[in-house]
């Protein structure tokens, strides 16, 4: 296996794993049963990678291919129910993983499409794909409003991450190193955000 398949398969697998506790404590917020549990969590991980997968032409679906992915679901399933009470307050450690999956994810995504020889613009946007989307199907499951579709920003922190990692590659700035600085850019943008609250612009009035 080549080096650069050997980091994407790495940053997968801890990406699944983040995505699949952060499906499984949504899954227990809304008191589902362990089917319940399992299948948020399954859809949260590999949600986005899927779609990923089926836009570019000739790639299989990552998950179909390597069962080691629905290992790794299945063990922060239960890493999530075995630990829930140690894990202290749920809605912060549910953005805690929720954002290393996103930072992850994206780069992870926007990788693939540089291997696939995208545009730019197709490398972000299938990076935010990646990264955003399994949140999305997650939210939609439990019935909520996606958080990509409300003020709270969090696309767009996928956006400049995978900006910043497209750009620094775009000029031959590349390794581990790289990758590390776009995750946790990413990881430290969306914690600051949401320690601090910060929104989006909204277009509607206060009634």
């Amino acid at each position: 296996m080549e080096p650069v398949e050997q980091i994407i398969d790495l940053i997968t697998v801890v990406g699944v794993f983040a995505f699949a506790i952060s499906g499984a404590l949504t899954a227990m917020e809304k008191k589902l049963d362990l089917f319940g549990v399992f299948i948020i969590a399954f859809a949260t991980a590999v949600g986005g990678g899927s779609l990923r997968d089926v836009i570019i032409a000739n790639r299989s679906v990552f998950w179909l291919t390597e069962p080691i992915y629905t290992y790794v679901i299945i063990g922060g399933t239960f890493f999530s129910i075995l630990f829930r009470k140690k894990l202290g307050y749920l809605r912060t450690t549910l953005s805690l993983f929720d954002t290393v999956g996103l930072a992850l994810y994206t780069i992870i995504g926007v990788k693939i499409g540089i291997q696939n020889d995208l545009s730019g613009v197709s490398c972000i946007a299938l990076g935010t794909i990646t990264g955003a989307f399994g949140g999305v199907i997650r939210d939609i499951l439990v019935n909520d409003v996606p958080m990509i579709f409300q003020k709270e920003i969090y696309a767009t922190i996928s956006i400049f991450g995978g900006s910043l990692y497209f750009v620094l590659n775009h000029y031959g700035i590349t390794g581990t190193k790289i990758e590390l600085l776009a995750i946790f850019t990413i990881i430290i943008l969306r914690s600051l955000v949401v320690h601090f609250e910060i929104k989006l612009p909204t277009i509607y009035s206060k009634n």
